[in-house]
């Protein structure tokens, strides 16, 4: 079904703007070192000059912070750490005061081993009323419970080591995809769905706008827990093609839109992070008429870096492999589904050093062109916290610098089996998810004006000269260019529903594609040179001397039909059909 412009369930959010806050990392404002509710408060109205529609909140539930708030030990409550009920609703109040609106992270393929939920679980024991609230399974026949290769099945955890953790107590096993501490709950149970619902109900009465579920689908598991493939190199199972996507996932999510979300007398976001979700798969998770979720978050376009030796095996972007990757996804999902744009997150190292250039020398222009890209694709941007501002990737010096459960877990495993410390750290500076967790810079002050305190991580020392104090007087910016990116999504039709159409796929240094909007008789031509050295391009007939829309470095330069782009130029051309 072709999407209908017009239609205010859906139009609000394919013409909006979304801002990821990680709490801990934003704004602190009691000097503990850790960012707070409070903070956020603080500099709303930062975020309403950036022009921002809808603001994503990092988990602030009270947890045990195992997994930095994403392993959540109650539902419906803050965690001190952050601040109180009485602070997050004056936050809510004061985000609808200034037009926006804001989303919940929410986690519900598992929960936190402190939870009340699990706590019951275990120590009920098997005849317990909440056992089947989690996946518990025996040893594995004729093994003895707690030696190694008893485990059900042979699963590796996404931050190493195998998915399974052995409860002496009642003598099985507990299912954890992640952490020992994050155990996953069994949605094959009724009452496990009820209670889930009955939670975000609790929230959007509230008054919260959405919610962002993070890996919501691995919530289904394929009966029987089969044992994955070894591959070479690995000490367990690959056991994905048994949780992504299970069987019973477009059933659980219909049931969740029909028991949440379902007429609600406001407009609402739901996203769904979706760890190896095909297109094919997007297509019908956000197909409007199948009523599951508005749209997915996929991770195709952050993996085109990595080697065959796993995440933090580092190889150079291939261009090419960008375009075919965001060209597929924009095609792919056509007039049905929706996509989700992000470079960066809190589990992505920062853009600008993974695929631009943080030298000084093209550090604003590369962060420029990158922005322009992603914000010119069909589909609902995301920025993350200090992605407006340029901000790069941490130098973290030794392993005691970093604070991750995934990067300190690799590096121990790594170096247990005898790899070399320096080249996991390598690794682990690249591709791992603190760079994204240091504090956001917001003046060349100690500590960059996020704490009075001692930040929990080490503030980024090139804060001096990259922050927000600064560019909010430099209109010339990388600030200002998220703005008025921000502006064109809002004032231009051909951005926000125009059709994409890839040019030049096999050029590796040209990214270039038009977005054509019939109703408003326009066309956009946006052309970007990903590299440090000039390079020149033949452009479709029409487009000399067309108007520039936007640019990231002067366009007093007039457009010719074979023209050369400057290092890390990116310019868009406007006409009239």
């Amino acid at each position: 079904m072709p999407v209908n412009e017009n239609d205010p369930a859906r139009s609000w959010w394919s013409k909006a703007v979304v801002y990821q806050i990680y709490p801990r990392s934003f704004a602190d404002s009691n000097g503990d070192g850790v960012g707070d509710l409070r903070g956020v408060i603080e500099r709303l109205d930062y975020l309403s000059t950036l022009g921002v529609d809808v603001l994503w909140l990092s988990p602030v539930y009270p947890s045990p912070h195992d997994d930095n708030g994403y392993d959540i030990s109650d539902y419906q409550d803050i965690d001190p750490l952050f601040g109180t009920l009485a602070d997050f609703d004056e936050l809510l109040a004061a985000v609808h005061d200034r037009g926006m609106k804001l989303v919940m992270d929410l986690v519900v393929n598992h929960t936190s081993d402190e939870h009340p939920w699990f706590t019951a679980s275990r120590d009920g024991g098997p005849a317990g009323s909440k056992r089947d609230w989690y996946i518990w399974r025996p040893a594995r026949d004729g093994m003895e419970p707690g030696t190694p290769g008893a485990e059900p099945n042979n699963w590796g955890s996404f931050f190493s080591g195998p998915t399974w953790s052995y409860d002496e107590a009642s003598g099985e096993y507990y299912l954890h995809l992640f952490s020992r501490k994050q155990p996953d709950l069994n949605w094959e149970n009724p009452e496990v769905r009820q209670a889930v619902f009955a939670m975000m109900r609790w929230w959007l009465d509230r008054g919260v706008d959405g919610f962002r579920m993070d890996v919501v689908n691995l919530i289904s598991k394929a009966p029987g827990l089969p044992d994955g493939v070894v591959h070479e190199g690995s000490l367990h199972g690959d056991g994905s093609p048994h949780y992504i996507c299970g069987p019973r996932i477009h059933e659980y999510l219909a049931e969740m839109h029909r028991e949440v979300f379902a007429d609600h007398p406001r407009p609402l976001l739901t996203v769904g992070e979706m760890p190896g979700v095909t297109v094919e798969q997007a297509r019908l998770f956000t197909d409007p008429s199948r009523r599951e979720l508005d749209m997915v978050f996929q991770f195709e376009h952050v993996g085109l870096d990595q080697g065959p030796g796993g995440k933090f095996d580092v190889r150079p972007l291939r261009l090419t492999d960008l375009k075919a990757s965001l060209g597929r996804w924009q095609t792919g999902l056509g007039d049905t589904g929706w996509n989700s744009l992000y470079w960066n997150n809190h589990d992505q190292p920062r853009v600008v050093s993974r695929f631009g250039d943080d030298s000084p020398a093209h550090r604003d222009r590369s962060a420029k062109l990158l922005a322009t890209v992603l914000h010119l694709h069909r589909g609902t941007p995301y920025i993350y916290q200090g992605e407006e501002l340029g901000m790069a990737n941490a130098p973290f010096d030794a392993i005691e610098d970093f604070r991750d459960i995934e990067s300190l877990n690799h590096f121990r495993q790594r170096t247990a089996l005898g790899a070399d410390p320096e080249s996991v750290l390598a690794g682990l500076r690249h591709r791992g998810r603190d760079n994204a967790r240091t504090p956001v810079q917001w003046d060349a002050t100690h500590h960059a004006g996020f704490t009075t305190g001692t930040p929990w991580i080490a503030v980024n020392p090139d804060h001096t000269h990259v922050n927000a104090a600064a560019q909010a007087a430099d209109p010339d910016s990388v600030l200002h260019h998220y703005r008025r990116l921000i502006e064109l999504r809002h004032t231009e039709p051909a951005v926000t529903h125009g059709d994409f159409h890839m040019l030049h796929p096999d050029d590796e240094q040209l990214y270039a594609f038009t977005r054509r909007h019939a109703d408003s008789r326009t066309e956009l031509l946006v052309l970007a040179n990903f590299g440090g050295t000039a390079h020149t391009v033949e452009l479709p007939e029409g487009w000399e001397d067309t108007d520039t829309l936007i640019a990231n470095v002067s366009s007093d330069v007039p457009l010719r039909r074979t023209h050369t782009l400057r290092p890390w130029e990116a310019r868009v051309q406007r006409r009239v059909l």
